[in-house]
């Protein structure tokens, strides 16, 4: 392993994307915390709400499967910044709706056109940095959606309070402008970005694989991209409920209103925040400091996450508030951490120009299983209100996810390219 060269450059395109991915969530979740007012004021049942959730994750889906390959044919820069600008739009025609069905269709756009993030940065990290600091960065990035959920809990009530709910998705959503300028002026790929100096430039390609583009026939034949994708399946669809139904069950057990549910929510994703840079770190720690393998590394954190997050099989029983935020943190913690190792995963094994496919097919998957868990959310509440099966489900999935991959990958290692 190369010792670590003066320049930066790749530090600074992590910040654009952790500024991405920040918006991103921003722009998605400032619904999930407007939910409870909104359903009084519009009228929409639980089932409804589960339908509008289901609206976004089913459109996400559909992006999934095809934005990773057209990322890979056109380039990140354009790429990135086609989907900054849709989806920046797409949040702010929010404001000019005012039934389910108007909710629905919005979602529905701001579901294809966000489904561009996160391949675009898996892929931005894989041209940018080595393989053995990608986790790292992907902690990083990872935890720009916490950042963007703090940042909703912190300006989607004061902004709805001052202006109301239609301002608020339009200044939310024009945030992404400033973003598209950033990426379209700055992001190069490093070898055609002037202020990469030569040392970082070696540094970076020190690990990395000149390849072909992967055919997707091909790719289908790797267990990796299955396991990747089963992963997600399962796992995805927690991350949605805490991100939707998380301000609706803290005011519906603790009586949290719209004005005093920013502390609470900020507590919780900053907890989730920590957890996604710690568990990008975890696994290099144990890499570098320890002598690990990838293989064991990564299945060491995935093994503690899925540990961590048990205790929420009894979330409804809660009945104190701060208890109920600080295990609900600990669960998102451990969620993020699961995530950002999940992501590295992609690029531990297969080269950078599959990175994006694989890792749009396996989020179409999550997006999917997102769709399925929202639409038995709604049904359940509305029959029973009770979060107790949601939670349970919401705790044992990890642990499912992880025999998983022991099951399917023996060992983790580069795919051979024929």
């Amino acid at each position: 392993m190369q010792t670590k060269p003066q320049g930066k450059i790749r530090w600074t395109i992590c910040a654009m994307i952790f500024a991405a991915t920040t918006i991103n969530l921003l722009d998605r979740q400032v619904l999930g915390i407007l939910a409870s007012d909104l359903q009084k004021k519009i009228g929409w049942n639980e089932m409804q709400y589960g339908y509008i959730v289901s609206a976004f994750q089913l459109s996400y889906a559909i992006g999934m499967a095809v934005v990773g390959r057209i990322l890979d044919s056109i380039g990140t820069r354009l790429g990135y910044t086609l989907t900054i600008l849709l989806w920046s739009l797409a949040s702010m025609a929010h404001a000019f709706v005012g039934t389910p069905m108007g909710f629905g269709l919005a979602r529905v756009f701001l579901g294809l056109s966000e489904s561009g993030n996160f391949p675009a940065a898996i892929k931005a990290t894989s041209e940018w940095f080595p393989a053995h600091e990608r986790s790292i960065v992907a902690g990083i990035i990872n935890a720009g959606s916490n950042m963007g959920v703090i940042v909703a809990a912190l300006l989607v009530p004061l902004l709805t309070i001052q202006f109301g709910w239609q301002a608020t998705f339009i200044m939310t959503g024009a945030l992404g402008f400033l973003v598209v300028i950033w990426m379209w002026s700055y992001y190069r790929t490093p070898d055609q970005h002037a202020s990469v100096s030569e040392e970082e430039m070696s540094y970076i390609q020190s690990e990395q694989q000149a390849v072909k583009p992967i055919a997707w026939r091909e790719l289908l034949n790797y267990k990796a991209l299955w396991t990747f994708t089963i992963m997600k399946f399962l796992i995805d669809p927690v991350w949605y409920f805490y991100l939707y139904w998380l301000p609706k069950f803290l005011d519906k057990t603790f009586g949290i209103p719209l004005g005093k549910l920013s502390l609470p929510l900020m507590t919780v994703y900053l907890l989730s925040d920590a957890g996604s840079v710690i568990g990008g770190w975890f696994p290099t720690w144990l890499i570098q400091k320890k002598s690990y393998s990838i293989d064991s590394a990564r299945k060491t954190a995935f093994l503690v996450c899925a540990c961590a997050v048990l205790p929420m099989f009894f979330g409804s029983y809660f009945t104190n508030l701060w208890f109920a935020v600080i295990m609900v943190g600990i669960a998102l913690a451990a969620q993020q951490a699961w995530s950002s190792n999940a992501y590295t995963l992609v690029s531990d094994i297969f080269p950078s120009n599959a990175v994006a496919t694989v890792v749009g097919f396996g989020s179409m998957a999550g997006a999917l299983g997102g769709v399925l868990f929202s639409m038995i959310i709604g049904w359940v509440l509305e029959k029973t209100g009770s979060y107790t099966p949601l939670f349970a489900y919401a705790a044992s999935a990890y642990m499912i996810a992880f025999t998983l991959l022991k099951l399917l990958i023996p060992k983790i290692e580069r795919v051979e390219i024929k």
